[in-house]
Formats: structure tokens, sequence, C-alpha cells
């Protein structure tokens, strides 16, 4: 994790993304009281995941995924490996 990078501005996160040959979707989940959530997720062609999306899962514009990034207090954390991981904010340093 010592290698990590984090990203929040939207070019970097839209250009990382790409690069790795992905694209943005958005999971509408329940909370335990019953209150939908959008949970951020993106879906990369390398994993083989393009038909993987659930029921719950649609491709979205980054428009609207940027906006849920930046609504959640978001950032991309990228390894050198490839994984990533989306965190707060307020863990980055």
């Amino acid at each position: 994790m010592f290698n990590s990078h984090f990203l929040t501005a939207h070019h970097d996160i839209r250009a990382w993304v790409l690069e790795q040959h992905g694209c943005p979707a958005i999971a509408l989940t329940r909370d335990r009281d019953g209150a939908e959530k959008a949970q951020l997720r993106l879906k990369f062609v390398r994993y083989g995941d393009e038909e993987a999306l659930d029921g719950q899962t649609t491709p979205c514009s980054w428009k609207a995924w940027l906006a849920e990034l930046d609504r959640q207090q978001l950032a991309l954390r990228v390894e050198p490996s490839g994984d990533y991981a989306l965190v707060p904010r307020n863990t980055v340093h």
C-alpha cells in the first residue's frame, strides 16, 4: 500500500479507468432501513466482467458517476498491480 496513488481529479480518475479498459457503473442498494443508496462501481473488460452486471448494477455516464463520487466524498486509490478501491477522501494524505 506504500506505492498507492490517490486520485481525486475527475480527469485523472477517468484517464486511469479508461487506460484499464473500464467504464463507470452504479448499483442501487438498500440500507437496513430500506433507504436506497447509490454504490459506485467500475467494470473492466480485463476481468471479463463486461457481462457481469447484476440486476442492480447499470452502466452510467461519467458525469453521473463523478457527481456521485463528489457527493460521497470519495477518492480512487490505485495500486501498481492495478488493484483499486474507492476510499473516503479524508484518508488521502
